[in-house]
């Protein structure tokens, strides 16, 4: 059975019919006759937009704020507070969550998620081990990528045993290897682990990078140093990148383009990044966000999500791309249309997955959300969706509004 979309209005504001067989677009009209074997969606008044993906999520430790408070509220707190519970999450505990987590970014429209798992002494490779369950089991219906996430070691031992850790995880059969090297008390040495394994393995690289406000940290420009002088090219990722907002525009035009010519993609989160940066500052707090302008006026690749959902690096966040997105409109000044290639289009290439289009040859990956502009899609307006993925519906959402009372007819009578 094939899919027909009728009335969906597209980013440019065309408003066209689209069909879906397989998980491919095969016509854009329009309009299109209805055929016997449609599966026909009225989706007037709707925006048919790429559907995002979620480039850094944190399953494994999603949905846990309210049993590890963040007492500083800064990264170091949330980084204890998880390690105080780690060790009480079972595995069963660990797949509920985490599933629980990816089909509400699902409902919400995103269609592929990339999840680190933390490897290290606090957790072995028990969270890899569950969001690998959780990968399989969701195939066919949200695309899960996970992310070895060697932790930064608090001694010596714990360095020697997260290199064997790392190489675990590699093994039971994870998409990507990961790390923080700025977390590390020899940050060239945390790269190296990192950068390494993902050579001798062939598996591509997306490291949590330069997540402070600290001007010296240079994590970015050394990762893509390192890629230009090796010939890497699985594919590189780097995440957070704040310490990028604070340099000095000239070191940061000239990080962008190293990043742009090597062709790794950056991650901006600025949910948790605005969360957890710049606590210690009083008087004009700095807004913890990559600078997202200067990376696009380099022709970098741009992606941004969510990071942490509802946990002690962040106890907000509602696994919704369009928070992500009106965060990148208000704190990162990008325009509309942007921010919402952001998430979609350049959350997607940092994963090395099809941009879907509104064009004949698409992958079908889109999210339709009955609003009357992107601006209104974005800021939340338009909550009514309907998420196609692999050419076929996977979710959608209604929303049932009841507005009375004497006020509300007064004013409707007015």
């Amino acid at each position: 059975m094939s899919l027909l979309l009728q009335s969906v209005t597209d980013l440019d504001g065309h408003r066209v019919d689209v069909r879906v067989d397989g998980d491919v677009v095969v016509a854009v009209a329009p309009a299109l006759p209805v055929r016997p074997d449609d599966d026909v969606r009225d989706l007037a008044g709707h925006l048919l937009l790429p559907a995002p993906a979620e480039p850094h999520a944190h399953l494994d430790k999603a949905l846990t704020s309210h049993r590890a408070p963040n007492r500083t509220g800064d990264l170091a707190g949330a980084v204890t507070a998880i390690r105080e519970i780690a060790a009480g999450f079972t595995h069963a505990d660990l797949v509920e969550r985490a599933t629980r987590a990816a089909l509400e970014y699902l409902a919400n429209g995103t269609t592929a998620i990339r999840t680190h798992a933390d490897v290290g002494a606090h957790s072995g490779t028990r969270h890899v081990r569950a969001l690998l369950e959780v990968r399989d089991a969701l195939a066919g219906l949200v695309d899960v990528q996970v992310v070895a996430l060697a932790s930064s070691p608090w001694t010596p031992e714990e360095a020697a045993g997260n290199a064997r850790l790392l190489e675990e995880a590699i093994d039971l059969g994870v998409d990507l290897v990961g790390g923080a090297p700025h977390m590390w008390p020899d940050r060239a040495a945390g790269l190296q682990l990192s950068f390494d394994a993902a050579v001798r393995h062939g598996l591509p690289l997306d490291l949590h990078t330069d997540e402070t406000l600290d001007p010296t940290a240079q994590g970015l420009l050394a990762l893509a140093q390192r890629v230009l002088a090796t010939g890497f090219d699985a594919g590189a990722t780097a995440s957070h990148c704040v310490s990028l907002g604070v340099h000095p525009l000239d070191v940061a035009r000239a990080t962008a383009a190293e990043v742009a010519r090597a062709g790794v993609g950056v991650v901006a989160l600025p949910q948790t990044n605005l969360y957890l940066q710049g606590r210690d500052v009083d008087v004009a707090r700095p807004r913890g966000l990559t600078a997202v302008r200067t990376l696009l006026d380099a022709g970098a690749t741009l992606g941004a999500g969510g990071d942490n959902l509802r946990d002690p690096f962040n106890p907000m966040g509602r696994a919704d791309a369009c928070e992500a997105a009106s965060l990148l409109v208000t704190s990162g000044h990008l325009s509309t249309r942007e921010a919402w290639t952001a998430v979609s289009a350049g959350a997607r290439a940092c994963m090395g997955l099809p941009v879907p289009a509104v064009a004949v040859g698409s992958v079908a990956e889109f999210v339709a959300i009955e609003a009357e502009s992107l601006d209104a899609a974005v800021a939340g307006a338009g909550t009514a969706r309907v998420v196609v993925s692999r050419g076929r519906v996977v979710a959608s959402t209604r929303v049932l509004r009841e507005v009375g009372g004497p006020l509300a007819a007064a004013v409707a009578n007015s």
